[in-house]
């Protein structure tokens, strides 16, 4: 799979996507001491990346929601942990690998806003590129994709390849 990919970032303009993403978060975060949420299992390595730039204390949590699974194409939203009462009153940071159709990651940040947060904003490291509206823009962005299936990063194809450092796109 991975010989017959095509290159769509390579690993330093993913690093130095998280490091503007990391200092966006910084001028916003660094005196509301938040509750970052992991959206596992695509965000962790982005997470894990991201939070040693974070220079500000924070609690750190995760919640699973997932439409794909090993598949590449979504179906509905499914939890496997929800945001919990941690949330409540506090400003919430969710932290997630890509912003695709929006969906997951809309009824993630509804989820949390309705558990009593103070505040919710997002961070993803990809935004794929597609004509039609999605119901949630992120509020810190590292990259713009374009609309292929993509895996690395975090990203996977079929549950693998989350371990590569750039991302590639499968051949169309």
């Amino acid at each position: 799979m991975l010989d017959e990919a095509d290159l769509v970032c390579p690993a330093a303009e993913v690093d130095r996507a998280i490091e503007q993403v990391a200092e966006a978060i910084t001028a916003e975060f660094r005196d509301r001491y938040p509750l970052v949420l992991c959206v596992m299992i695509g965000s962790l390595f982005f997470c894990a990346r991201l939070l040693p730039l974070l220079r500000f204390p924070l609690h750190l949590d995760y919640v699973h929601a997932s439409r794909y699974g090993d598949e590449i194409d979504g179906r509905h939203v499914h939890w496997k942990v929800e945001p919990g009462d941690a949330v409540r009153a506090r400003h919430v940071l969710v932290v997630d690998d890509i912003l695709d159709a929006g969906d997951t990651l809309a009824t993630i940040k509804a989820k949390v806003l309705e558990r009593g947060a103070a505040s919710c904003k997002v961070a993803v490291l990809t935004d794929k590129i597609k004509p039609d509206r999605k119901p949630i823009t992120p509020d810190f962005l590292g990259m713009r994709i374009p609309d292929r299936f993509v895996f690395g990063c975090g990203l996977d194809a079929y549950g693998l390849w989350r371990n590569l450092p750039a991302i590639y796109a499968l051949k169309q």
